[in-house]
């Protein structure tokens, strides 16, 4: 090769293997935190259950009533679940997020157990897609509940963003592991063996979970001024609603979900019929996919944490769609297996970088709504592209839906990259900032996701010796505190303290809505960090509650 082509192909090297390190490392801390660790094996046995039985419910429909009945089910499953989803980002913020993790998984266990036996019993098919709508409602509210226990059990953000990671690489072994699971038991013992398994996996991540409930804040963080019933259930709307830089994350991963939905039928006819692979082809194909996730989570941890999330979406959007499109171009076993790697790659890096955001972005006190929001969204997504897959391949077949479906995802990425760049850039953190937050005694003990809102609304103020940051009978509109040198106090002109750095200053006169109360002045060349009072009522005023 060219030297020119050499010192590239050097320097791409050295940026992943720098990615991968930094992932591995942040990954490694998530798995020395042992509640983390614990959520991470819960969540895996859960997931390993859910795709396993996904896999058998997919070919008991398609055996039983056609590709119809596999894309109906879905839609039905996933409407269902999207109407539940913001009511159960509820549940999660009403109560203890461990329990309400703890009663999806048994509730999932006891459905399941009852769908090995409808169909050892063979009853009727409707009975066993009734017990999997069941299945589906009661699994809601697990995810909404995991996103909000994540900020309460990681100790900083880039732990915060490293478990994300880990969550999707967890997530991929699922997708891997499961799939698998399930096309090997059905062909070696049918798809009542399927349901079992899921239900016992269902219980020991149960078991798992169970071990967490005294190590988070207790239930009820949503407030009372929300109200009961669908107001409260659509808070996370609203909060939604109240960030424009999420609003289009949003909207790309709906998308990607729309051809993920549609993914679930593809993936039965494609392994079923185009490629005749048979009920193990379908679990390998779907393993192909977390293979590929799995992969991806060495590197997007690295990546994301370095305040690339926004750009990092885009680049998984592409991801996940371009291979469908070449699959759907050349439809052979060996590429596809290769090309839903890539996709489950994609996915990787959207779920991480999708859910990062959201957990930095939204209020901690409707996390789980916000979270529950999102799913009602994604899973009505689901089911819109699971409905409209059977009616494309009708129309256009197989590989001509396969291309459609890819290729909107790309275009998407390119017409909204300006944008999503424009979000990382706002979204960076100061590190100063970010530093004089840690290392005071009053704000450290803040969720880190709280810290980093904190920090990206401070401003820095140089001050002189003897320089008036405010005076006595002055409006008071902003809290202060020390960065660094000395300032003094003085009532009615008669010096009464000094702070230094990390102590407060201003809070009387926001608390109490009257006019400055003491005059402070620069002792020393001093930096102060300010913020403003709706800041200030948002995320610090709750810190003097008991005052």
């Amino acid at each position: 090769l060219p030297i020119r082509d050499r010192n590239c192909n050097a320097r791409l090297v050295k940026r992943l293997s720098t990615a991968v390190r930094e992932s591995l490392g942040a990954l490694r801390d998530v798995y020395a935190n042992p509640l983390l660790r614990r959520l991470q094996v819960a969540n895996a046995s859960s997931i390993v259950g859910g795709w396993a039985y996904v896999v058998a419910l997919a070919v008991f429909a398609y055996q039983a009533d056609g590709a119809y009945a596999v894309g109906l089910l879905a839609t039905v499953r996933w409407l269902c679940g999207g109407i539940a989803a913001p009511i159960a980002g509820v549940v999660g913020d009403r109560f203890a997020r461990a329990r309400v993790m703890i009663a999806s998984d048994l509730i999932r266990a006891g459905l399941l157990g009852g769908m090995a036996l409808a169909v050892l019993a063979d009853g009727t098919p409707l009975l066993v897609y009734g017990l999997a709508v069941c299945a589906t409602l009661s699994a809601t509210p697990f995810g909404p509940a995991q996103a909000a226990l994540l900020p309460q059990l990681a100790r900083s953000p880039g732990e915060l963003t490293a478990a994300n990671a880990s969550t999707g690489a967890v997530d991929n072994v699922g997708s891997f592991v499961g799939p698998a699971l399930g096309g090997l038991l059905v062909a070696a013992a049918g798809v009542e063996s399927v349901f079992a398994t899921s239900a016992v996996l269902y219980l020991g991540s149960a078991a798992l979970v169970a071990s967490l409930r005294h190590c988070e804040t207790d239930g009820g963080e949503a407030e009372d001024g929300d109200g009961g019933g669908l107001r409260s259930a659509l808070a996370g709307f609203r909060a939604l609603a109240d960030l424009p830089r999420v609003r289009l994350v949003v909207a790309l991963v709906a998308a990607q979900t729309v051809v993920d939905g549609a993914l679930d039928v593809l993936i039965v006819v494609l392994a079923l019929e185009t490629l005749d692979a048979g009920a193990a082809g379908l679990g390998l194909l779907n393993s192909a996919a977390g293979a590929g996730g799995i992969a991806a989570a060495l590197v997007v941890g690295g990546v994301a944490a370095r305040g690339r999330l926004a750009s990092s979406l885009g680049v998984g959007i592409a991801l996940w769609g371009l291979p469908l499109a070449l699959i759907g171009i050349w439809p052979e076993q060996a590429l596809a297996l290769v090309l839903l790697a890539v996709v489950g790659a994609g996915g990787t890096i959207v779920a991480v970088s999708g859910d990062t955001l959201l957990q930095r972005a939204a209020p901690p006190d409707v996390l789980a709504r916000v979270f529950g929001a999102v799913d009602g969204v994604m899973l009505v997504a689901l089911a819109l592209g699971s409905l409209t897959a059977p009616f494309l391949v009708e129309t256009i077949g197989v590989r001509g839906t396969l291309l459609v479906v890819g290729a909107l995802l790309p275009v998407l990425a390119v017409l909204t990259w300006t944008r999503l760049v424009a979000i990382d850039a706002a979204a960076a953190v100061p590190e100063r900032q970010l530093e004089l937050l840690r290392a005071s005694p009053i704000f450290a003990p803040l969720p880190p996701a709280t810290v980093e809102a904190l920090a990206l609304r401070l401003e820095l103020r140089r001050a002189a010796p003897g320089d008036v940051l405010f005076a006595q009978g002055d409006p008071g509109d902003e809290y202060h505190f020390v960065d660094s040198g000395r300032v003094g106090i003085a009532v009615d002109g008669e010096a009464v303290a000094e702070l230094g750095p990390g102590e407060g200053f201003g809070e009387i006169a926001l608390l109490r809505d009257v006019p400055r109360t003491a005059t402070v002045t620069a002792l020393t060349p001093c930096t102060v960090a300010s913020c403003d009072e709706a800041t200030f009522d948002e995320l610090i005023r709750p810190l003097f509650a008991d005052d």
